[in-house]
């Protein structure tokens, strides 16, 4: 068996929060963004992770980078636990790992042109690199993303949205990682350009046998692209299981209630399918509910939910679901 290029083991991130005009001697307040979440990630695999606003993937993938300090658990790539790593080897670690963040535009730098967008990446961490080998490798990548190479000294604001995140694309695999994580990178684009960058990603990782993780919130989205699925909310991991498993024959309540929200393209089936709707809001994470935490809009709730956190029960070939009352529900059609 091919031992995973990622392994996530019972991961955890606390922000301590000082409400806003407390006195400096006021107790902060613990925001668990993600709590006890684990996976792990085969080479060349894509893994996708789904979930509501505030359900921790942007947290859970920042961890993964090194942006933000893990409070517990381990997280170890290629065989190393980064939390051992010294600020020198987490250097060389970023090199390995990069990202493509939710806003385009927002993530390029408006003062610099194109070419130093890409290139600084090379600049930063190979800076013996020839000048003239850095600009064809910059060269390169904008050609494999998409982009004329002639466009090399304009500026961010001269390109679209979906350009603009060709160019964050090209960036981040300028350096010919192992490892990219996908932050929501297709939500700020409209449906038609998501598409063209979702099959850029798609070839991209084919061509470069990349490792990835996709988060989004739009299920049909992620089952395009990925190999298997994470479902989390409030910190905590759900589901997971086999991509077309997991659209096909959800077990846990949230992740059936998900599905339920993104719309059939056939009014007929559309509008006799049953339709899970949740109810109340997303508890906060600065007081989360006890043991289950969407037990609060859970449809299946019991006083036992109450008690303890629900473990991730393995149903085989990697199914497993954090609820005692599961059960499976079969859609009218995959998603």
């Amino acid at each position: 068996m091919t031992e995973p290029i990622l392994s996530v083991s019972d991961l955890s991130v606390i922000f301590d929060i000082r409400p806003q005009g407390a006195w400096p001697w006021t107790k902060s307040l613990k925001l668990h963004a993600v709590s006890g979440v684990g996976f792990d990630l085969a080479p060349g695999e894509c893994l996708g992770v789904v979930g509501e606003s505030g359900s921790g993937k942007s947290t859970l993938a920042r961890a993964i980078v090194g942006t933000i300090p893990s409070t517990g658990g381990k997280i170890i790539f290629n065989g190393t636990d980064l939390a051992s790593m010294s600020p020198r080897d987490r250097r060389h670690h970023r090199r390995d790992v990069q990202m493509v963040f939710q806003d385009p535009l927002a993530a390029l730098n408006p003062r610099m042109p194109v070419g130093d967008i890409i290139a600084e990446p090379l600049v930063t961490h190979y800076p013996d690199l020839p000048r003239k080998e850095v600009k064809s490798r910059v060269s390169e990548m904008m050609e494999r993303v998409g982009l004329l190479p002639n466009l090399i000294n304009r500026y961010p604001h001269e390109f679209s949205g979906g350009q603009c995140q060709r160019i964050g694309i090209a960036r981040a695999l300028v350096m010919q990682p192992k490892l990219l994580i996908c932050d929501e990178p297709v939500s700020a684009l409209d449906v038609s350009v998501q598409a063209q960058v979702i099959n850029l990603l798609a070839d991209l990782r084919r061509d470069m046998g990349l490792s990835m993780i996709f988060i989004a919130h739009d299920l049909s989205v992620v089952k395009h692209i990925s190999d298997r699925i994470v479902v989390m909310y409030l910190g905590r991991l759900m589901e997971t299981a086999k991509s077309r498993t997991l659209c096909t024959r959800p077990e846990h309540p949230y992740t059936q209630a998900l599905i339920a929200s993104v719309p059939i393209p056939d009014p007929v089936m559309e509008h006799a399918r049953e339709r899970p709707i949740l109810e109340g809001e997303l508890p906060s994470p600065l007081n989360p509910p006890s043991g289950c935490v969407f037990r609060t809009r859970c449809p299946k709730a019991q006083p036992s939910c109450a008690d303890a956190q629900p473990p991730a029960e393995e149903l085989g070939d990697g199914h497993r679901v954090a609820c005692p009352f599961h059960a499976p529900a079969q859609v009218l059609a995959p998603v």
